[in-house]
């Protein structure tokens, strides 16, 4: 990967999109990168379009990912994915294919979007304490061990 990581994640209302690169974004900077977000939605009601752009590494300019710039392509959502697949650089990984693995699975609707940045943080490299920080930090109060579990089969689906 460049010295910049650029990750899209899409979705829904609803889908802890904008929590998973919250998660993201605070692991990234735990691991002493330089982390940049924007979040673009409209979900004036459940089921709108949602998007976070998320960069990080040494020195990050700008949080937007430019079209043909993203690294990863992280949706929640199979028809969020084809809206914005021309965001995916050529040899970027599309990691839609986790969706139906998520599902067949079993895995809970509300700890969807914490597997999903389970099998992302397969794909980059942040150590492990760094992920469990952030996690602490958002999940400290609501079900923070079975986030922490479905992570790690994320993880694992991920292929660390």
């Amino acid at each position: 990967m460049s010295s910049v990581v650029s990750i899209l994640f899409c979705g829904t209302g609803g889908q802890g999109v904008l929590k998973a690169a919250e998660v993201t974004g605070l692991a990234a900077m735990f691991a002493g990168f330089h982390v940049k977000k924007s979040e673009v939605h409209g979900m004036a009601q459940r089921g709108g379009s949602v998007e976070s752009h998320l960069r990080f590494g040494q020195k990050v300019f700008s949080p937007l990912v430019p079209k043909g710039g993203a690294d990863i392509l992280l949706p929640f959502h199979s028809g969020e994915a084809e809206r914005l697949c021309s965001f995916l650089k050529p040899g970027g990984s599309d990691l839609l294919p986790f969706l139906g693995r998520a599902h067949e699975a079993g895995v809970q609707r509300m700890f969807f979007n914490t597997y999903m940045v389970g099998v992302l943080a397969g794909h980059l490299d942040i150590p492990k304490d760094s992920w469990m920080k952030a996690l602490e930090h958002e999940f400290r109060v609501k079900k923070l061990e079975e986030n922490i579990n479905v992570f790690f089969a994320g993880l694992k689906e991920g292929g660390q």
